[in-house]
């Protein structure tokens, strides 16, 4: 049967033929739901306006409401955030609705109260991204400016809430709001990364963090950096192992210009500087600096060949 030949009917019974096995298969009614994008970037952007009053929410919010404002939207928070958890739990389960843990929908609760918890040191955190940006930059006029408009400041008050929630086991939910972060700014980090306080990313587009690096305080990115994997082990099986550490661990002080590639699991001393659009996949010392040779072949640090 050639393509032109193909009625409406023939297609629809390929498609559901296609989807009744394999990893992608259909997800049927009596399936638990899907988290939804939607409520996600929804929970998110309330967030948001808690964690950056005034910048973010309604605006006639005043000083006086204010308490009132936070309470009634992190109530809100709190539920939403419960039902998108225990969607994650079940998204994962491979258990039929009959067989699924009847405990899911009390751990996701517990989930999202601690998460709430946690909301005063991601904010604590945030503010010291806020000034490294506004340090690091000599066109930001204020810290407000930062806040609302710096690309940086919104992948990283993403990644912050991400963060905590991989860190509490929550399933594919801190992977979906990674990834709205990423679609909004181009700034692709992996919720399983870990980043100390007063992180800049100066313009930040087509930045890459994989999961397991290990970011310390104080260190500037510049736009196009990756800190990636150099290699994927795979078992018996030839499938790849997944959870190793293979992304690098970058110390204090460290500075990483534009474009810039450190691969594996390696180690970028404290106050390191690496220039732009170098390839790294060995440890560098503490204070080194590493640009490109003359001839763009060759990476040196302190003279040393990488």
């Amino acid at each position: 049967m050639t393509e032109q030949e193909y009625s409406l009917a023939d297609v629809v019974a390929l498609l559901v033929e296609s989807g009744d096995s394999g990893p992608a298969s259909h997800r049927y009614s009596e399936d638990a739901p899907m988290p939804s994008v939607e409520m996600l970037s929804e929970i998110v952007e309330a967030l948001r306006t808690v964690l950056f009053p005034g910048y973010f929410g309604p605006s006639e919010v005043t000083p006086d409401t204010m308490p009132y404002y936070i309470g009634s939207t992190l109530d809100s928070v709190e539920r939403k955030l419960a039902d998108q958890i225990n969607r994650g739990y079940c998204f994962v389960c491979d258990k039929t609705s009959t067989e699924r843990c009847k405990d899911c929908r009390t751990r996701s609760r517990e989930m999202a109260r601690r998460f709430i918890g946690k909301l005063p040191a991601i904010r604590e955190l945030l503010l010291t991204d806020v000034e490294a940006a506004y340090d690091g930059d000599p066109a930001a006029k204020t810290h407000g400016e930062t806040i609302f408009c710096y690309p940086s400041i919104r992948a990283m008050t993403n990644h912050r809430i991400a963060h905590e929630l991989y860190e509490l086991k929550v399933d594919i939910i801190p992977r979906i709001i990674g990834e709205m972060a990423h679609s909004d700014t181009g700034i692709d980090i992996h919720p399983g990364a870990t980043i100390g306080k007063s992180f800049f990313m100066d313009h930040g587009t087509g930045t890459v963090i994989g999961e397991t690096c290990i970011i310390g305080d104080n260190v500037r990115v510049y736009q196009g950096v990756t800190l990636g994997a150099k290699s994927f082990p795979k078992g018996e099986d030839e499938r790849l192992i997944k959870g190793l550490p293979r992304h690098p661990l970058v110390e204090d002080d460290v500075i990483v210009y534009a474009g810039a590639t450190i691969l594996g699991r390696v180690t970028i001393g404290k106050g390191a500087v690496i220039g732009g659009n170098v390839w790294i996949t060995r440890d560098v010392p503490a204070g080194s600096q590493i640009v490109q040779s003359r001839s763009m072949k060759q990476s040196f640090v302190d003279g040393a060949g990488i």
